[in-house]
């Protein structure tokens, strides 16, 4: 009769948290994206410090490891973000499948540029960090360059004149088997244009045999060409030293991180508009946009400044249903996807607000969930919306996103910019609560008062008691809490709820873990 009480008392706490966030899920059409200021005093009282002193020594009584001491007497300390060295940077040009992001993977030492036997696999100009003989540099991949293109290859080539004038030094990829085509001329009298030193690579020279094709390309009028194999590595220091030379010790083009810019990843499922809204936000054509599903394939970085500060912004490949059903490029996409979330501090999840929820959506929100980082959800293609599907938008939300309600909700369109400047507020909360910590007396003065008038559930006869409580890291929160046995998932679900509601951690998951200990054997 007893477990059975208790079973009941859990799961109605645990009904009750859920009725509470689906009560508090903002309305469609609000006019605030975010919940208004909360007026937090975080400060301790002499009765929390107090509290947290008589706690202490009472935890004495009970078995304690290394960590749990190491954890109690740890003291929080701010780490400040280090500023980056402004580094010069090199840009990998030249026409489509002559090897250009084999090179960049070569030169990176790992397979970070997609790569595919087929042309037009990069479209967009993305950023590695590089070291070569102890210099380091930036070296920015780009699509290839065609003349005389419409349509997507139109805007792959704006890409690539973009990185030439924002390079400090450019290495022109060419295939050396096949010589120099008309489109390469074309190039030189690109690069002639720009005044940027040039380092001529014919690539595909897999042996001593393709080194006289090589030599024709010396007519190019760039200087010695340089022969290359980039899938073997065949030449690539020699070309590397050449590059280094080219290359001034400082970019000219300023710094390229400034001190501690916040990683804002833009994620969703392929086609819900993330490249069409960090354009919009950029206030420039950044990157590639097309009607077509799946036109970015590499997470692409910009650093734009929202209300005086800088963010860095990841425009990333669409994650599709599932990675083991995606081949080729699109695999190794969504690989670079997920890594990119894993490297940002918040997700913003866009959603196709004019289509149903996907099995896809809930599963990239979740991705970011699990990856501990700051959230928020943009529904997107609002003008895109008739009257008779808000309900059904509503309904949905309720169903499938209730044990996120926590996460602000922008409603939006990324073609028009209509309300895109609410994005920049709800990022702003989210990544305050992020990196929000409680002071431990003020902790366990909630979790006291919490606690005695909502106790834990009866377990087999016995109540659990909680002994102590502290916030063990931020980025996300993560509470520790000691205690005399298993807390319920539900109760603990109920102190998240009761957390948020209490210290306003709108916008970030919450980690809790308890650690059950018992008494010193006397």
């Amino acid at each position: 009769m007893t477990h059975d009480s208790s079973a009941s008392e859990a799961a109605a706490l645990d009904a009750a948290a859920r009725d509470d966030a689906a009560l508090d899920a903002p309305a469609l059409d609000a006019e605030v994206p975010v919940a208004p200021d909360l007026d937090l005093d975080l400060s301790e009282t002499e009765d929390d410090l107090a509290r947290e002193r008589a706690l202490r020594v009472g935890l004495e009584e009970f078995e304690l490891d290394e960590t749990d001491q190491a954890l109690l007497d740890s003291e929080w300390t701010d780490e400040d973000a280090e500023a980056e060295q402004a580094l010069p940077v090199l840009a990998i040009i030249g026409r489509p499948n002559v090897g250009k992001s084999t090179l960049v993977n070569r030169i990176i030492g790992r397979r970070e540029a997609v790569v595919e036997d087929k042309p037009g696999v990069t479209r967009d100009r993305v950023s590695y960090p590089a070291e070569w003989a102890g210099r380091r540099f930036m070296l920015v991949d780009t699509g290839g360059w065609e003349t005389d293109v419409a349509g997507m290859e139109s805007k792959v080539a704006e890409q690539a004149e973009v990185a030439i004038s924002l390079a400090d030094a450019v290495v022109f990829v060419v295939d050396a088997a096949v010589g120099a085509t008309a489109t390469d001329e074309r190039v030189v009298e690109l690069l002639r244009r720009s005044g940027k030193p040039v380092v001529l690579c014919a690539n595909k020279v897999d042996g001593a045999s393709g080194e006289a094709d090589a030599t024709y390309l010396w007519a190019l009028g760039l200087g010695e060409p340089y022969p290359v194999s980039a899938l073997h590595g065949r030449g690539t220091g020699d070309l590397l030293d050449a590059a280094i030379k080219a290359l001034p010790t400082e970019s000219a083009h300023g710094k390229l991180r400034p001190s501690g810019p916040r990683r804002v990843a833009l994620v969703g499922r392929p086609n819900v508009g993330k490249s069409s809204l960090l354009n919009k936000i950029a206030g420039s054509e950044r990157v590639v946009v097309d009607e077509v599903a799946g036109t970015t394939r590499d997470p692409v970085d910009e650093l734009i400044e929202l209300r005086g500060i800088p963010y860095w912004f990841v425009d990333t490949a669409g994650i599709r249903r599932r990675v083991h059903q995606t081949k080729g490029a699109d695999f190794y996409a969504s690989l670079r996807t997920a890594a990119a979330i894993d490297k940002a501090e918040i997700g913003v999840v866009l959603v196709d607000a004019s289509n149903p929820l996907t099995e896809q959506d809930i599963r990239v929100i979740q991705q970011v969930v699990d990856a501990g980082r700051a959230l928020v959800i943009a529904y997107n293609k609002w003008d895109l919306m008739d009257e008779d599907r808000r309900p059904f938008l509503e309904r949905e939300i309720e169903k499938e996103l209730v044990q996120i309600a926590w996460a602000p909700r922008v409603n939006l369109s990324a073609r028009t910019g209509w309300h895109s400047e609410r994005l920049v507020p709800a990022i702003e909360r989210s990544l305050e609560s992020w990196d929000r910590r409680v002071p431990t007396g003020k902790l366990n003065a909630f979790l006291g008062e919490l606690v005695a008038a909502h106790p834990h559930p009866l377990r087999g006869g016995k109540q659990s008691r909680i002994l102590f409580a502290t916030q063990a890291s931020t980025r996300p929160p993560r509470f520790v809490i000691f205690a005399t046995g298993f807390i319920e998932a539900g109760y603990r679900r109920f102190i998240e709820r009761r957390l948020r509601e209490t210290f306003g951690f709108e916008g970030t998951p919450i980690e809790i873990s308890v650690r059950v200990r018992e008494k010193r054997r006397r």
